[in-house]
């Protein structure tokens, strides 16, 4: 990729909240070159975090306006609320369209019936972790379980993630030998807490955690494939 390219790409996103999915998001974009600030209120888990993220790493409330200034949403591309309470997801990604004006927002929600109240009052995309644990519910299967993650906004694609456990047929496997259904592609691999920007010649290992962006109608491909 060329300077001007990564130029391009580069952006300032903000993630409230520093939970699992908040961490390793962050991680995952500073990985990719981005500008990263993850803001987290709670001061024992900002403290857990503030010697590995150091200046990637904020210490308060993003619901008063005061915070939201002084992290600069004003020039944020990208906004993500990731808390593990929907109304404060919600309060968040409402200040910064309303106040700041921020190309997009992403949230979090764990109950099914405030999908609709978020993408109504504007949020450009969200994640439904309920709807992600019922799918594996419903699917009653195991290590290989492609859990969806995110759905690609005015698209018929979305983004999965699958452990690969020790029977997987992928394990010890270059990604060029393995025949994935068309319309679809391998964009990262984490394994022991380290995100991979696969190629061609990496081989897939037990325990990687794989995402795959993939045309909605593969998915039965892929999941045969696993």
């Amino acid at each position: 990729m060329s300077d001007i390219e990564k130029q391009d790409n580069h952006k300032f996103i903000i993630v409230v909240g520093a939970g699992k999915m908040g961490y390793n998001l962050t991680k995952l974009l500073i990985s990719e070159g981005h500008e990263v600030l993850l803001v987290e209120e709670d001061k024992t888990r900002f403290n857990e975090l503030s010697a590995e993220l150091g200046e990637n790493i904020f210490l308060g409330d993003a619901t008063e306006s005061e915070v939201l200034k002084e992290i600069g949403t004003n020039r944020a591309n990208v906004v993500v609320a990731v808390t593990g309470d929907d109304d404060v997801n919600l309060i968040v990604c409402q200040m910064a369209k309303i106040m700041y004006m921020t190309p997009r927002t992403i949230a979090r929600i764990s109950n099914p019936k405030n999908e609709d109240i978020f993408l109504t009052l504007g949020i450009d995309n969200i994640v439904n972790t309920t709807q992600i644990v019922n799918s594996l519910i419903e699917k009653e299967v195991d290590a290989n379980m492609i859990v969806p993650i995110l759905d690609i906004k005015g698209s018929n694609a979305e983004i999965v993630e699958t452990e690969l456990s020790s029977n997987s047929p992928l394990v010890n496997k270059a990604i060029k030998d393995i025949k994935l259904p068309e319309e679809s592609l391998i964009v990262s691999i984490l394994r022991e807490g380290q995100v991979i920007f696969p190629h061609g010649n990496t081989v897939l290992q037990k325990d990687d955690t794989i995402m795959i962006l993939i045309s909605k109608d593969k998915m039965d491909i892929l999941r045969q494939i696993l």
